[in-house]
């Protein structure tokens, strides 16, 4: 008896879909902890052309420091950075050594928050929030700066962002498909909604306001193209996960029925909701990295994980307990 033509085309592309899951390095769990403060967030990833290596920036809460009360621990953060030639095993590589004339960082311990990385004509810049020091509650002014870099070490202040509030953290920069650049981020005095700003060469910005995402109020957006779409994750506070959008236009945009991440995995440090994510598209494959908070007793503590993002009747979709193969994408000049 012969196999159907249809049956075929479908085993055929189960298996296809089952060979491309599994190429590339396993991702241990977690994927990475801050050997220093062991607070680490916030990751955005980089290719350094120069080295031929992965570069996570990633923010460092000072979890294991004792003494600090309140909020002080998520203050006086440095930056910190892990390098990895596969996207899966990463290693403490230090902190970034910032620029001095960067404006509210004159103070003895400077907050560095969420930075966001990203290469242009062969210059790298970065947008990271600054608050002008370290405090015990969350009302402090702070602001997105602008940096760059021709190798990822030494970097240069351009200049404090004229956004419309001066209480705004977690910046994302995406190149549009018609060139220009926009900017999405945390509006915190907009009752932490999504606002956005327009830039034709990311050294110029206009505000735009309120990015007007239907449902959710959250923090860290972050931004990609994949499959003719524009698509956004949003972390939604507290431990149920990330929202999920997409759009045509990157400016009208569709909340999808379901939160990803808002079920704690069982893998280790995993045991929670998944916090402020990054996404590295790879070809055709994406993979969302974030961070988790394991819970008790290490209340503060946070570990950076992965997971492989899938796209299921028009939305995304992923299963944080099945192992996750990691394959970037290296580029070369």
């Amino acid at each position: 008896m012969k196999t159907p033509l249809l049956v075929i085309f479908v085993l055929s592309a189960l298996a296809s879909f089952s060979a491309a899951a599994d190429a590339g390095a396993l991702a241990p769990k977690p994927l990475f902890r801050d050997p220093v403060f062991d607070g680490a967030a916030d990751p955005t990833i980089i290719y350094s052309r120069a080295e031929k290596t992965w570069l996570m920036f990633y923010t460092n809460r000072r979890a294991n420091v004792p003494g600090l009360t309140a909020v002080t621990w998520v203050h006086g953060t440095p930056i910190g950075i892990a390098e990895s030639n596969d996207g899966a095993n990463w290693k403490y590589r230090g902190t970034v050594e910032f620029p001095k004339d960067i404006p509210g960082t004159a103070v003895e311990t400077p907050t560095y928050w969420a930075p966001c990385v990203l290469e242009h004509a062969g210059v790298y810049h970065m947008f990271v929030t600054i608050v002008p020091g370290v405090f015990t509650d969350w009302n402090h002014p702070r602001n997105i700066v602008h940096l760059t870099s021709r190798d990822l070490k030494k970097w240069k202040f351009e200049s404090t962002l004229p956004l419309v509030t001066d209480k705004m953290i977690d910046p994302c920069v995406f190149r549009l498909s018609d060139g220009t650049w926009r900017m999405w981020y945390n509006n915190e005095r907009a009752g932490k909604s999504t606002f956005y700003a327009d830039s034709p060469d990311l050294y110029r910005w206009t505000d735009k306001g309120s990015a007007k995402l239907p449902r959710d109020r959250g923090e860290a957006p972050v931004v990609f193209r994949w499959r003719g779409r524009y698509w956004l994750v949003i972390d939604l506070l507290g431990n149920i996960g990330l929202g999920a959008y997409r759009s045509d236009d990157a400016l009208t945009w569709e909340r999808q029925p379901a939160s990803l991440l808002d079920q704690p995995g069982r893998g280790t440090d995993d045991n929670n909701g998944g916090h402020h994510p990054e996404i590295v598209v790879s070809g055709d494959r994406v993979f969302l990295y974030y961070f988790v908070h394991p819970g008790v007793p290490d209340m503060k503590r946070s570990s950076i994980q992965v997971v492989e993002l899938f796209e299921k009747d028009g939305w995304l979709t992923c299963d944080r307990d099945a192992p996750t193969h990691v394959a970037l994408t290296l580029l070369t000049p």
